[in-house]
């Protein structure tokens, strides 16, 4: 059994062993699913982005995706 400390602020550190298990890296958002009296974590699994600038080669540039990146 794997464990970890909840601090006074309700927080914890997710052990090494559960990181590994679940590929988790800085950023990924955990996903919590209560089943009973346990609780299933899981990684959330990100959407593939659409990229605006597929279907037009031309503007597939790396200064055009500077330009018109936060569009």
């Amino acid at each position: 059994m794997i464990s970890s400390r909840l601090t006074s602020k309700a927080q914890t550190t997710v052990p090494q062993p559960v990181r590994l298990a679940l590929r988790l890296k800085d950023g990924d958002e955990i996903a919590y699913a209560i089943e009973g009296d346990r609780v299933v974590m899981t990684r959330v699994q990100k959407e593939a982005v659409e990229d605006p600038f597929a279907t037009f080669g031309e503007w597939g540039g790396e200064a055009d995706r500077k330009a018109y990146g936060s569009l």
